[in-house]
């Protein structure tokens, strides 16, 4: 019987075992994409609802103001969206340097793809302010806050989690007194001052998002993702997520105890509120919260139910297993994607249509319904794309 051929010796060396990888986590991208359908109601409102309610900061309301209930709450319920896109963002930002260092990836990639990454958003924002702002303005908003956040994460990720996370909690709270500090005479306040800290106009440039705050919400993600990845519980050991990880109680005794911080500084009418009181005990002015920059109130509030919103879904997703291809999955997947897409898309129709701010409630939650409609199939295909090219340009969005 002829002999065996030999067998190259690179071939008997065990095959080598790939780092461990995070995982998704499938509540987060349910909370996302919850997330993007309030922010299609609250840009469908900017487009068609002449009755819109911008009264979100001591500089654009008036005390005395009316505030219908109908208006007031379908704004509200929109004000979930900033601050959880930016917690998000921090926790995501910690997954994937996870995997980065997993990959053996050197520090300078990491802080080249966090500037690239922070560069790129915050140029979108272009994108987004020639579909919306006057013309000859700029508007820096949400995505500014989010691209100037990844910039400043380059050097503070190098913070262990717990000084990172404290960061965060002194800058939500220290916020208000920053600004009282800043804006002593607001029309000498210099233009990086109000990008990062006050806010405001200066010329042809509207900053509605200063920088500062919206980094705290990042920081606190950044530190909830680096607790997630150290307790090793977000992962399986094959790297594959873990919709039944058991966060559920924690995440809302956090939520429960955010909310009654909420209520005491509320209640206090005072320090905490960025100037933006209540008038009466009316649970409209109770909600009435400075999102414009975000108060103390503000943050509690909306990260308390944040918290809560997550609980439930993590509660939820130990005994039910969504579609990959479930609505709320597909936009929690391609967020960013989503956002860039839908505000011009729903801008620009009512324009089109000649229906520009002159409608009501009923024409925003339609608008908000059939702009996830149109582009839910758009999104599934751009998150196949993604997923066939990691390592393209598309990994950045």
């Amino acid at each position: 019987m002829a002999s065996p051929l030999p067998v190259p010796a690179a071939e008997l060396r065990p095959a080598p075992v790939p780092a461990p990888t995070l995982g998704r986590l499938l509540p987060l991208d349910l909370m996302r994409g919850l997330v993007m359908m309030l922010m299609a109601v609250d840009h469908s409102s900017e487009a068609f609802n002449g009755g819109r309610l911008f009264t979100d900061s001591i500089f654009f309301y008036k005390v005395g103001t009316e505030l219908p209930t109908a208006q007031f709450l379908t704004r509200w319920i929109t004000h979930l969206c900033a601050p959880t896109f930016l917690f998000l963002a921090g926790t995501g930002l910690a997954f994937t340097v996870q995997r980065e260092l997993a990959r053996k990836s050197p520090p300078l990639a990491i802080d080249r793809y966090l500037l690239v990454r922070g560069v790129l958003i915050w140029a979108f924002e272009l994108w987004i302010s020639a579909t919306l702002a006057p013309r000859g303005r700029v508007i820096f908003q949400v995505l500014y806050a989010i691209g100037t956040s990844y910039l400043w994460m380059i050097p503070l990720r190098r913070l262990p989690a717990r000084w990172a996370g404290v960061l965060g909690i002194l800058l939500v709270i220290f916020g208000e007194a920053l600004v009282g500090l800043a804006m002593t005479d607001p029309e000498k306040t210099p233009l990086a001052v109000m990008l990062l800290l006050t806010g405001g106009q200066r010329s042809s440039l509207i900053i509605p998002y200063p920088t500062v705050h919206w980094l705290a919400l990042m920081l606190l993600g950044w530190a909830w993702g680096q607790h997630l990845i150290a307790s090793q519980s977000a992962t399986q050991p094959t790297g594959a997520a873990r919709p039944s990880l058991n966060l559920a109680r924690p995440l809302a005794l956090v939520g429960l105890w955010l909310l009654a911080g909420f209520l005491v500084i509320r209640g206090a009418n005072r320090y905490g509120n960025m100037l933006l009181l209540r008038e009466n005990g009316s649970l409209v002015q109770w909600l009435h919260v400075s999102k414009y920059p975000p108060s103390v109130s503000f943050v509690a509030l909306e990260l308390g139910v944040m918290c809560l919103l997550l609980a439930a879904f993590f509660a939820l997703t130990r005994r039910w297993a969504p579609s990959v291809n479930h609505p709320l999955v597909v936009l929690g997947q391609t967020p960013m994607f989503f956002y860039l897409l839908h505000f011009p898309l729903l801008v620009g129709t009512s324009h089109l249509l000649g229906l520009h701010r002159q409608l009501g409630l009923g024409a925003t939650y339609l608008g908000a319904a059939a702009v996830v409609i149109v582009l839910y199939p758009v999104c599934r295909w751009y998150r196949t794309y993604k997923a066939a090219h990691k390592e393209s340009w598309v990994r950045f969005i």
